[in-house]
């Protein structure tokens, strides 16, 4: 021991020693610099604690008690856990936290990988340099979990090389089975889905069960499954020595019913007898450090997390109360307080025993920055089994994209089998895009609300599947076209159709007019199916049609009644117009019954036949729409994010600039005596001699009209206003004696703002005469000293 006491000293000299750790320093709160009282004792107690248990167990290796911080100063390893709650929702549970942890540092292995790290740096550190060893992870990651009130502890053991190492290249992608088994339900049977269903074979599922569980066994025995080159994992000369540590979170808070072991490498959650972590050496938390006592001989399968069973694990120290112990105790003070009616200064008090100092780390802040830009660099990839993951901030790329899974035939990752990506605030709406490399097939998935109201686009070279989402025109809900067939499934029309399928000529020229008549060249037949009309007779509720337009033949199905098994059926057969080289067929007695039905008929049919151009119009329309799309890439912003509230601010700039230019433009437009008469081509560099003088001409002869039309206006508002005062007195001379007095004073009050009126108006035709020489002049005078014109006069 002592030699690892003057290792450590030499390590700590070297820190001091250092430029940036001399910087680290200065800029360090003092608890970062400095040991209180409290933690010098603790050192020591972890000091003596540290020297009988290498007495009494000489063949463990020592343990993680009093590493040194970024400042070079030794802290018990219990005090840089700093419980801090948060304030973002995403780190509420305990998914979040480990998520967060796991995207946002970089792993430094340890070195070598079978001793325990010297240093361990705060947490704060941790998150301002972005890297951290697999103790710091852990720290980080378990002092977030207990500021959202988990029972959380680090974990120092053994694990397997690839999970110290982040080494997940043999291991499953987990976005793999749910994408599959997606894909899978995307391309429903629909011709099927009214089909009578056969009858359900009873037989109990358990044996079932158990017979399948037999066979497979059977078939591992006889037959194993071979393994591909490179498949199995190479033997580790370190397995049981590698450190690692990890979280491990306790039942009973927050509705946790199982103890579970959290990497914080990767995220992901384990059960406490996994096969990946090989043994536990200690566990702590802010309130105490505990020593496994138990066999780890077989790995963790059989350890058992009661840390208050002394024989199973042993505390530093000892007495001191654990988090359940000081809640259950704050409770009983607050019952008795309540109980007894007195103050908590006159309880009595128990012995107290030393407790844990403080945390000297100051305050974990995670900013909103942090958690959009997430990875080191905005981005990161990571290896699986066949699979590549790319993961990027959002908003860091132009096109929105977030993750990227490539998929690979083989082990060496050379092959492309398929490419799977996900993205955000895309205008398109676009969420995720798979693109088959084998098949050729590129599937689109959006969000509710885009043009069309497309919801799942999946096309080939000569394939085009679409689903639409509700409400929509004519409830269209599902459509594949392929070459000579179109395939429609709808849902909750009026006239209960559900299904239409037609069949074309594919080498037959597709026109968009839909007033072109092209029935009889492209389209072949068309078959329409309805759902069951109770309103009606089952023998007289259409179930399907049939057009037979090649054949002029319609033919009707209709629905079977309860106790019928054939349905009835009608075929029609439209006859022929009459043409140059042959007559119409003749009208028979027997067409008389059928005549109005098979007029419906083939309006229904013209119908059908507009309504399947529009839908083929449709798909090319569509496929135009995601080809402009795809070329011309346009993002959304929201503004609950950083980037999007800085991009809504400098677009908010941008906007009042350019309503002050414009604001600015035409006002010296309005101050422009030539913008009504210069045309685009009339450039000051441009301008000649000719134009000039024409220009000249033009807003003089302009200016003047606009003066003798003002004083024309003037003399006939003068002159109208004279004529009214003039009728109005002729008219009060004529009824002077029949007015009552409130008339005449009406009279009198008319008058005398009719008089007003006219003096202002004359006194404004007046002032505008003996001023128009005056601003005549004034014009003429600028005109002749436009900068533009006054080369060329």
């Amino acid at each position: 021991m002592e030699g690892d006491d003057r290792q450590t000293m030499e390590l700590e000299d070297t820190l001091r020693d250092s430029p940036t750790q001399n910087l680290e320093e200065d800029l360090s709160p003092e608890s970062y610099r400095v040991n209180s009282a409290n933690e010098t004792r603790m050192l020591n107690i972890a000091h003596n604690f540290q020297r009988q248990f290498s007495f009494l167990f000489p063949e463990r290796t020592p343990l993680l008690l009093c590493p040194v911080n970024e400042c070079g100063v030794k802290k018990f390893v219990s005090t840089t856990l700093r419980p801090t709650p948060t304030s973002h929702p995403e780190l509420f549970t305990w998914e979040g936290c480990s998520s967060f942890v796991a995207d946002f540092l970089s792993l430094v292995p340890l070195d070598p990988p079978e001793d325990l790290p010297r240093t361990l740096f705060s947490p704060t550190a941790v998150l301002r340099t972005q890297t951290a060893t697999c103790f710091e992870f852990a720290t980080l990651l378990c002092s977030l979990l207990m500021g959202v009130d988990y029972e959380a502890y680090c974990v120092s053991g053994f694990a397997v090389k690839e999970m110290c190492l982040l080494d997940q290249s043999r291991q499953e992608c987990p976005l793999l089975d749910t994408q599959d088994k997606f894909v899978q339900s995307e391309s429903p049977q629909q011709e099927d889905r009214y089909a009578v269903k056969p009858q359900r074979a009873l037989k109990s599922r358990f044996v079932l069960q158990q017979e399948k569980k037999k066979v497979d066994a059977e078939a591992e025995l006889l037959h194993p499954e071979p393994q591909e080159q490179g498949e199995q994992r190479p033997v580790d000369p370190l397995r049981g020595l590698r450190r690692h540590c990890w979280v491990l979170v306790l039942s009973g808070s927050r509705s946790i019913q199982e103890n579970f072991f959290i990497d914080p490498l990767t995220g992901n959650s384990y059960s406490t007898d996994h096969d990946n972590f090989l043994g536990v050496d200690s566990v702590w938390d802010c309130f105490n450090f505990y020593v496994n006592m138990q066999d780890c001989s077989g790995g963790c399968a059989n350890m058992v997390y009661d840390l208050e069973d002394v024989n199973l694990w042993e505390p530093v120290l000892f007495g001191a109360a654990t988090k359940k112990q000081l809640i259950l105790q704050a409770s009983l003070r607050r019952e008795m307080k309540m109980r007894m009616n007195m103050n908590t200064d006159e309880l009595e008090e128990e012995p107290r025993v030393f407790q844990m100092p403080r945390s000297w780390v100051g305050s974990i802040n995670i900013s909103k920055k942090d958690l959009e830009d997430r990875w080191p660099g905005k981005s990161r990839v990571t290896l699986y089994r066949k699979a590549k993951l790319e993961r990027f901030a959002a908003d860091l790329r132009s096109d929105g994209l977030v993750r990227r899974l490539t998929v690979y035939r083989d082990l060496n990752c050379s092959e492309v089998v398929k490419v799977l990506e996900w993205y955000q605030n895309r205008k398109d709406h676009l969420e995720e895009r798979e693109v088959n490399k084998v098949d050729k097939v590129t599937s689109e998935r959006f969000k509710p609300g885009r043009q069309f109201q497309l919801l799942f686009y999946r096309h080939t070279d000569t394939v085009k599947e679409m689903k639409f989402s509700r409400p929509r025109f004519g409830d269209l809900v599902w459509r594949v076209e392929s070459p000579g067939e179109l395939k429609e499934c709808y849902d909750g029309r009026r006239d209960l159709l559900y299904y239409r399928y037609a069949v074309f000529d594919p080498f037959v020229p597709f026109s968009e007019n839909l007033n072109c008549d092209q029935s009889q060249k492209w389209l072949q037949k068309v078959v329409e199916r309805f759902h069951r009309n109770t309103s009606k007779p089952a023998n007289q509720d259409v179930a399907e049609r049939v057009f037979l337009l090649d054949q002029r033949r319609i033919e009707v199905t209709y629905h079977t009644e309860d106790h019928r098994v054939v349905p009835s059926k009608r075929i029609f057969v439209k006859p022929r117009e009459a043409t140059e080289e042959k007559k119409a067929e003749s009208f028979k007695r027997d067409m008389v019954e059928e005549f109005q039905m098979l007029n419906s008929l083939k309006e229904d049919e013209e119908e059908v036949v507009r309504q399947i151009k529009l839908s083929r119009r449709e798909v090319r329309d569509i496929e135009v729409c995601r080809q402009l799309e795809q070329t011309h890439v346009e993002l959304v912003s929201s503004i609950w994010t950083l980037r999007g509230e800085a991009r809504a601010r400098s677009q908010r700039e941008e906007t009042r600039r350019l309503n002050a230019e414009e604001q600015t433009r035409l006002q010296e437009k309005k101050n422009d005596i030539l913008a009504a008469f210069l045309t685009d081509r009339d450039r000051p560099e441009n301008l000649g001699a000719a134009r000039a003088k024409e220009l000249f001409d033009t807003c003089l002869s302009n200016y003047r009209e606009r003066q003798v039309e003002r004083i024309n206006l003037i003399q006939e508002r003068y002159k109208k206003e004279t004529q009214e005062l003039q009728r109005k007195q002729q008219w009060y001379h004529q009824n002077q004696l029949s007015m009552t007095d409130r008339q005449k004073g009406e009279y009198r009050t008319y008058c005398r703002e009719k008089t007003l009126q006219i003096h202002d108006v004359r006194e404004r035709l007046r002032t505008h005469r003996a001023e128009a020489p005056q601003k005549y002049s004034y014009f003429y005078k600028k005109l002749m000293e436009d900068p533009r014109l006054a080369p060329h006069l």
